[in-house]
Parts: structure tokens; C-alpha cells; sequence
């Protein structure tokens, strides 16, 4: 990827491209926002909070925006390649059906052999490999197959594209006083405090949450660059290898903090939100995690937005969690 900046990111761009999400083929819908309240859920805070279903999306995870932004700007019937746990690869294979192109995702081999198989069945093309070699064997493909890396994190159009959530969550909740968002490779996080932050809402704070096994982001700010980790978490959505470049600039200008949270919080969060009849994978429920462990500084009297970010969990891995 040629090295983008922050700077690139603009209002306009992120105008333009809610637009080429809403209008895109790929069928992406305005996920509901729900206050918390008008659920079963259980919460020790006095806040206003809302919840962005982003569980129901097309293909059960907000990666589609991100993919609908990308295959926007490439040209139809292209040979990609991607990496993947999981989600932004059903999304990426979802397009590629659509579209005509010939695709093939890189997965982690300790992703859900059920993911493999879905992404298989849009004729999409699989690799597992150890996720230290990811990498590599993307670039094999790039360089042997000809084929266009398109990132799951860590590119301009997909975050652009996932800031759409955000300006969504503008037009329901116009001045937020706090944003939690999961962060993995950190686009989505990126693209939603963009979105909300160069829309004037100066005062929002926005956090990003993740796994303590898996903490890349909050590593890199530590470190004030982007930096990698041998990640293991059970939320394999939020566990890439590495933090993106572009995805850390931006989260250095717009986010507020990164929170960690554990797989015990993860799994309790999963289990809690199934029973209210919410069906949210673990990768998705880490905003809503480290608001009900309390790790979200200030929440008493606040308009709050907990993103739910993904649903794609089968019955089987399911039966894991308590009940």
C-alpha cells in the first residue's frame, strides 16, 4: 500500500463515500439504533445509552461498508487477494460473487473452520496459513498471481467506507458525549471517530476497546508507532498481527483511549446479550463489554453510543458460552 495520511482523510471524502455505501449493489442497510433501555439488558450506570445493531448488517458485520467502498473505486472482474479471520472475508467473498471478480482470502488457521467453508461457498478461494505468515502468503499471490491486495484495516477506501457507520450514527444521535467502538486492525474505529470528529462533535470522546491478548492499538500508543504482537484472543476478529498505519494516525488524532478488556469479559458479554436476544460474536461485543465492566471513564449522565459490530456466530462455537 502506498503510504497514505491522515491528512487524506477528509469530511468530503467521507461524504462521498456514505454515499457510494448507501447506493452500493451490494445491498448495505442504516443498521437500527436502539436505546438501551427498551431492552432487557442489565446496566449499573444512569446514562443515555444506545446501541448501533451493526449485527444485523448484510453478511453480519459492518466489514461490508468498508468493501462496498473498495470495490467501488477497482475495476469490475479484478483478481484480489485478502487476509481474514473471518468477517471482512465473507464480506470481501460477497462482493467478489457480485461483482465477477476472482478472489482469495488468507485466514489465520485458527479461525472457525465454518468460516472457510461459507467464504468457499461464494467461490472464493481459501488459504489457511499460521498467522505469522500472513503476510507472506499474500505477497506470494500479489507477486506469483498477479492478483491486488485489497486490506482489510488498513486502507483509505475501506475506512472511508466504515465511517459511513458513524455519519449514521450523527443523524440519530447528533452531538454524542462518548463513542465505544471494538478495535482490531483499528479501521472501523478509525473511520467512525473521523466521521464523528471532523463533523464538528469536538467534545465527543471516543474509545476504542480491545482483547488484553490482542492489543496491538493500545501497544502502538504506547509506543507512538504501529506496532505488531503474537495476538490470541477468543475474539479472532480483533486479533490481527499487527495494528494498521493508517488506522494508528488516525486513532492518535481522533480517539480518546484505548480500553482492554479480557476473554472472560467477552465471553460473559456474549452470554448476556444472547439472552436479551441479541445474537453478538465476541469480536463484536467488546464495546459493550468494557462498558458494563465498568472500564469506560464517566458515563453517569452521558448520551452514549455502544457499537454491537458483528453477529456472525454459528450455534455450535455458541454452546461454548455460559449460559
Amino acid at each position: 500500500m502506498g503510504e497514505v495520511s491522515a491528512d487524506a482523510v477528509t469530511l468530503d471524502l467521507l461524504r462521498e463515500a456514505r454515499e457510494t455505501v448507501r447506493s452500493s449493489p451490494l445491498g448495505v442497510i442504516n443498521t437500527p439504533m436502539i436505546p438501551w433501555c427498551q431492552t432487557t439488558l442489565p446496566l449499573d450506570i444512569h446514562c443515555n445509552i444506545h446501541i448501533k445493531l451493526e449485527n444485523m448488517q448484510r453478511t453480519g458485520s459492518f466489514k461490508i461498508r468498508g468493501v462496498a467502498n473498495q470495490f467501488a473505486k477497482r475495476p469490475k472482474g479484478g483478481h484480489f487477494v485478502t487476509m481474514s479471520a473471518g468477517n471482512y472475508g465473507k464480506s470481501f467473498a460477497y462482493a467478489s460473487k457480485h461483482y465477477g471478480s476472482k478472489g482469495k482470502v488468507v485466514m489465520p488457521e485458527t479461525a472457525p473452520v465454518s468460516r472457510s467453508v461459507l467464504i468457499q461457498s461464494f467461490g472464493v478461494e481459501v488459504e489457511r496459513v499460521p498467522t505469522s505468515c500472513l503476510m507472506n502468503v499474500v505477497n506470494r499471490c500479489v507477486q506469483e498471481d498477479e492478483r491486488t491486495f485489497l486490506h482489510s484495516y488498513d486502507d483509505l477506501d475501506l475506512i472511508a467506507g466504515h465511517a459511513s457507520l458513524g455519519m449514521e450514527v450523527l443523524e440519530l444521535m447528533p452531538e454524542p458525549d462518548v463513542v465505544v467502538v471494538c478495535c482490531g486492525g483499528g479501521g472501523l474505529l478509525a473511520g467512525v471517530a473521523a466521521a464523528i470528529k471532523l463533523s464538528g462533535c469536538d467534545k465527543t470522546r471516543i474509545y476504542g476497546v480491545e482483547p488484553d491478548g490482542a492489543c496491538t492499538m493500545y501497544r502502538s500508543f504506547l509506543e507512538k508507532k504501529p506496532v505488531g504482537m503474537d495476538t490470541k484472543s477468543i475474539a479472532s476478529g480483533l486479533a490481527p498481527p499487527f495494528a494498521g498505519t493508517l488506522p494508528f494516525e488516525l486513532c492518535q488524532r481522533y480517539v480518546e483511549g484505548i480500553v482492554l478488556i479480557n476473554d472472560e469479559e467477552i465471553k460473559a458479554a456474549v452470554s448476556t446479550l444472547f439472552r436479551s436476544g441479541l445474537v453478538v460474536e465476541p469480536s463484536g461485543c467488546a464495546a459493550f463489554a468494557a462498558i458494563v465492566s465498568g472500564k469506560i471513564p464517566e458515563l453517569e449522565g452521558k448520551n452514549v453510543v455502544c457499537i454491537l459490530s458483528g453477529g456472525n456466530i454459528g450455534k455450535d462455537e455458541l454452546a461454548n458460552f455460559p449460559g
